[in-house]
């Protein structure tokens, strides 16, 4: 290669995935929304991205007040993908070992073995994540990140697919902990319920208990489903405007003191083409961006969602 020539690379072309392969699915997806906007009252968005999280492989991060339906919601999510559960009650004294597991001496064998901890399940609830310390939080990253964790040098795969719901606190309670930046970074959203609406709190009253309703949901994806659904994602296509958005609402970011990551870009891309896939198109449209932008840029860039809606409302669209 000549000094100073510029090397030319191919763009590798990905295939995209056609309507007719994604439209056996289109049912399911407003059955799923249908059976958990009765479980979560008056809070579709919401809904729709988390199952958009879900779809895109990424983890989702809840934050509110205690009593909000953050648990609620997590609980329906896991009935109606028909995936295995389990659920953390994070506290002020959890060890790493409570998370992941640990080896334990068998006196019998005379030998060491591992003892899985809750986190080898499909959805794992964080429940209260900021209540114990960061060094029990950090036991979470190398599964939020790899899918699998690291005990004593040997490593061990998480099923598949891996999805971590977590909650957390606002910071003014006592008894909390602020997530680090590394872990914020893993969750693809953050998303607040907030208080529900007049007429939906008086539905709430009116009706059973939520657990009597969750127990009544049958589950509307099968696994491979949703592996499949998951590997589509990746072949919806989108158009060099969209890209060209993408890359304006990233410097518009970078801007102030802390902009959004390489990393962070590409869970934009990745969530809107979820979300384009959950409208039924097998394309990107600006509208899919617009959609969820705050929810995956805001907890990256240190704004709240209001700052981080004007942010993105002085980019324009150009083309």
């Amino acid at each position: 290669m000549i000094w100073g020539a510029t090397k030319t690379k191919s763009v590798e072309s990905i295939e995209v995935i056609t309507e007719n392969e994604l439209s056996p699915f289109y049912p399911k997806i407003d059955e799923f929304l249908n059976q958990i906007n009765q479980i979560i009252l008056d809070k579709n968005q919401q809904t729709k991205l988390a199952l958009c999280s879900l779809l895109a492989g990424g983890h989702l991060l809840f934050e509110d007040l205690p009593g909000l339906g953050k648990t609620t919601l997590a609980s329906s999510l896991s009935h109606l993908t028909g995936l295995d559960f389990q659920r953390i009650q994070f506290t002020n004294d959890m060890l790493a070992s409570d998370v992941i597991g640990i080896n334990m001496f068998n006196q019998k064998e005379h030998q060491f073995e591992f003892k899985q901890g809750p986190i080898f399940t499909q959805i794992l609830l964080a429940d209260e994540i900021n209540r114990c310390s960061p060094k029990t939080q950090s036991a979470l990253l190398e599964a939020m990140e790899e899918g699998n964790v690291t005990i004593d040098g040997t490593r061990y795969e998480l099923p598949k697919p891996f999805w971590v719901i977590a909650t957390q606190n606002p910071l003014f309670q006592s008894g909390t902990y602020a997530l680090p930046e590394s872990q914020l970074d893993r969750f693809l959203m953050r998303l607040s319920l907030g208080y529900p609406s007049r007429s939906a709190e008086k539905l709430l009253l009116q009706q059973n208990s939520r657990h009597t309703l969750i127990a009544s949901l049958s589950s509307v994806f099968l696994q491979y489903e949703i592996l499949q659904l998951q590997q589509w994602v990746n072949q919806v296509s989108m158009s060099d405007i969209v890209f060209e958005y993408l890359l304006d609402l990233a410097e518009e970011t970078r801007k102030g003191h802390h902009g959004l990551s390489t990393r962070g870009l590409l869970a934009l891309k990745k969530a809107a083409q979820a979300y384009a896939l959950i409208e039924k198109r097998n394309f990107v449209i600006v509208d899919d961006v617009q959609a969820i932008f705050v929810a995956v840029a805001s907890h990256r860039i240190g704004l709240g969602e209001i700052e981080t809606l004007h942010l993105m409302k002085n980019v324009a669209v150009k083309g």
